[in-house]
């Protein structure tokens, strides 16, 4: 099997079957955000304490990279320090420029292949950019 079979199987697991769809009844950070130019719409949610993403989830509509990119990063900053999640969020950039990065959370590699699609490449980062939003705007709630 080659990897750019494995990576698309990988994105089709996650836009079937998302990890962390839904929205929290308790109090959270709401970041909405879309891409006017395909349409995708991206609602992230976080639980944010003591300077810990303790949850995220995402409800949203749009391409299969958009949502599997929100299932990915959802999955990935659970339980991670703010600054990680920052960091996460600024490797998952230079994936996008095509750098050659490694994460912890293996799954996102599969979406490397972006960049060689540049009018993918926001879809990808929809969800990125709700995550640095909402993280500024918990830090400016504080």
């Amino acid at each position: 099997m080659q990897l750019d079979d494995l990576y698309r199987r990988v994105i089709m697991d996650h836009y079937k079957t998302p990890r962390n769809r839904g929205t929290f009844e308790d109090e959270a950070v709401t970041i909405d955000l879309n891409n006017p130019t395909c349409g995708d719409k991206i609602q992230l949610q976080m639980q944010i304490d003591n300077g810990k993403v303790k949850a995220a989830k995402f409800v949203g509509e749009g391409c299969s990279i958009s949502l599997s990119s929100a299932s990915m990063m959802t999955d990935a900053v659970k339980g991670k320090t703010i600054e990680e999640a920052l960091e996460m969020a600024d490797k998952f950039s230079s994936l996008m420029k095509g750098e050659p990065v490694e994460f912890e959370y293996e799954d996102i590699e599969a979406l490397s292949g972006v960049n060689k699609f540049p009018a993918r490449i926001k879809c990808a980062t929809l969800s990125w950019n709700a995550l640095r939003k909402g993280i500024e705007q918990s830090q400016r709630q504080e």
